[in-house]
């Protein structure tokens, strides 16, 4: 691992990662933070100069959704500055660019970076499988073969299932009690059992149920062929679920454009 001198005398590390650029944010006159969701170090913030000039040799690539490779200064172990520096970029898949003009991808790959970003509340914590997780989803909606919000969904409850929050749906959440359930409590974390149902539980449809469970195991056969109604009522039990876990709403979750599920 290489290093550079500073002006301070603190001489900065050089490695290498790939990451998923989560968020952008205006620094200065020409420079840009970069919020990045890397493979090997987990969440990153990073200084990117003049990256705001028309002459910047990789501005382009530092768009949100982006899979890129890229070379930092500073301490992948916390030494020094939690910013880091960006020293060259390389594009792997610029996902951001195949849906940019397409309004309901683009929100829903808003809500999906904001997600990744709220659950990596630890920099330099690495987390593969959630690194894994965020890059497939955006790859997905970049391909358009899914609905935006089923692939959202899909994330939502895969990324849950990681953090240690999956909702129960072939058991009761209270109880344990195998079986396809008819009542979903939020505070009890998922399908209850009619012994376990506590009130104000929800009694969402069979086939809603089918969907969350479909979403999960990434059974797009069933998912695809999930009717509007069904996918309307699994989106509002999973966003329930999460902002109750998180304790605080996403801010791009109520902007989500749904269309494509009608």
């Amino acid at each position: 691992m290489a290093v550079v001198p500073t002006g301070s005398g603190y001489r900065r590390q050089l490695y290498r990662d790939d990451a998923v650029v989560l968020r952008v944010q205006k620094l200065g006159e020409s420079d840009r933070i970069i919020t990045l969701l890397t493979r090997r170090h987990g969440r990153l913030r990073a200084v990117a100069r003049g990256v705001r000039r028309t002459t910047s040799r990789f501005g382009a690539r530092l768009e949100p959704f982006g899979h890129i490779d890229l070379q930092l200064a500073g301490s992948p172990e916390g030494v020094g500055s939690s910013l880091h520096s960006v020293s060259q970029v390389e594009a792997v898949a610029l996902y951001g660019k195949q849906f940019l003009g397409d309004y309901p991808r683009y929100t829903a790959a808003s809500a999906i970076a904001e997600t990744a970003e709220r659950l990596t509340p630890v920099e330099r914590e690495p987390s593969l499988r959630l690194f894994q997780l965020t890059l497939g989803a955006l790859k997905a909606l970049a391909a358009g073969e899914h609905a935006g919000g089923l692939v959202l969904d899909a994330y939502l409850l895969r990324a849950m299932s990681t953090a240690g929050w999956a909702p129960a749906i072939a058991e009761c959440a209270v109880c344990g009690t195998p079986g396809r359930h008819a009542a979903f409590s939020v505070p009890a974390g998922g399908a209850v059992c009619p012994d376990c149902r506590p009130p104000g539980a929800a009694h969402p449809a069979p086939a809603t149920l089918a969907l969350m469970s479909a979403l999960t195991d990434g059974d797009w056969r069933v998912a695809d062929a999930a009717e509007p109604p069904v996918r309307r009522e699994c989106s509002g039990l999973v966003a329930a679920h999460l902002q109750w876990h998180m304790e605080r709403a996403l801010r791009s979750l109520p902007l989500v454009d749904r269309r494509e599920s009608s």
